[in-house]
């Protein structure tokens, strides 16, 4: 018939089209965060200068519970429900990274208490009577209230049963 295939383009067009997409910034293992992907560009009120993180001269830079002396560091008993386990956790890292270190398969997404993907109940009241949050953003007062809490910036504080995978 006298016909010959042409030369097959597909992978030339795939590559231009992949080179025409802006590289994302997700967090891993994928953005679940409700309003997107990487860290916004916004300059706190009054401009750049004085914003929120840098020190004024002879500031102190604050601490956060992850910032603990080894000395001075705490352990509570944990339950998480789920995983039928009882551990002795830490107050000096987040839930989330001690149950990692149980080899859980705990879920998170973000990393920075921004979004709800790493959820957890307490049971047995408030959460914040048992963890201490390490600049949650997401969670209301109200779901505080009900034990709530973002296991990837809680840190405890006593001793309680959590069922984690479980959002407001």
């Amino acid at each position: 018939t006298g016909w010959e295939p042409t030369t097959d383009v597909s992978d030339e067009v795939l590559e231009h089209r992949a080179s025409s997409v802006p590289e994302t910034e997700f967090p891993e293992p994928g953005n679940r965060a409700v309003g997107g992907g990487g860290g916004g560009g916004a300059i706190p009120a009054g401009g750049a200068e004085g914003g929120e993180g840098e020190l004024e001269e002879g500031g102190t830079v604050s601490s956060g519970p992850g910032d603990i002396p080894e000395d001075e560091v705490e352990y509570y008993e944990v339950e998480f429900v789920k995983q039928g386990e009882t551990v002795e956790l830490s107050n000096d890292e987040p839930i989330l990274e001690q149950g990692e270190d149980e080899g859980w398969d705990l879920p998170y997404a973000c990393r920075q208490g921004q979004c709800v993907s790493c959820a957890g109940q307490i049971a047995d009241g408030p959460s914040e009577d048992f963890v201490e949050h390490d600049n949650q953003q997401m969670l209301e007062e109200a779901e505080i209230d009900d034990g709530y809490t973002l296991t990837c910036v809680a840190y405890p504080r006593d001793s309680f049963s959590i069922e984690t995978g479980e959002a407001p």
